[in-house]
């Protein structure tokens, strides 16, 4: 199986743990059934076209070390290369995505194709990241029963209900126009 798996060169992680956790991962995918590309998928639509074994043969997955991106092209350190090498970002995949891969040091996933420059399928994350950033142009958070926003002794709880708790050793609230609070009942301590 041409897997090839990410090992992050932390000091922070004890190097026999990473080879326990890697033939853990190699135990499970060996467990998993490939399935026959030459078999039509199950499920409603059309069934997709057949690609001849022959095709597939020479596709393998690596995961490699993105170092710069440019366009549509990045820069990858691969493990047991000296040099650095390109490779195309599939389509689909967001240059953003993967320069966020680079400034927290994931791996990406190559598809290597023989006589064809690699193709980046997708990021890694191999680890809890130390600060999360969410960007989009609209974020929803729901949640069925409730929502927690929390840090250290101040926290925003929304309950489905319609409650909602502001609780923080401080808190201030300004506002460069209008400041409005509306309810039936205002009570101040």
């Amino acid at each position: 199986m041409g897997i090839e798996l990410a090992r992050p060169e932390t000091a922070e992680h004890d190097p026999q743990e990473v080879v326990a956790a890697d033939a853990r991962l190699r135990d499970l995918l060996d467990k998993v059934a490939t399935p026959d590309p030459l078999e039509p998928a199950a499920g409603p639509g059309p069934a997709p076209a057949r690609a001849p074994a022959a095709a597939l043969a020479g596709v393998a997955m690596r995961t490699a070390t993105p170092v710069a991106v440019r366009g549509r092209t990045v820069r990858l350190r691969c493990r047991g290369m000296d040099a650095e090498i390109s490779a195309e970002l599939a389509p689909g995949v967001s240059p953003e995505l993967v320069q966020l891969a680079v400034t927290n040091a994931d791996a990406v996933v190559l598809e290597c194709a023989e006589g064809e420059l690699p193709l980046v399928v997708g990021v890694l994350q191999a680890r809890v990241p130390r600060e999360l950033v969410l960007r989009a142009r609209k974020i929803c958070l729901e949640g069925d029963e409730e929502l927690l926003l929390r840090a250290g002794r101040g926290a925003l709880r929304i309950r489905q209900d319609g409650d909602i708790e502001l609780v923080g050793s401080r808190i201030a609230a300004a506002s460069r126009g209008l400041f409005r609070l509306v309810g039936r009942m205002l009570r101040l301590n």
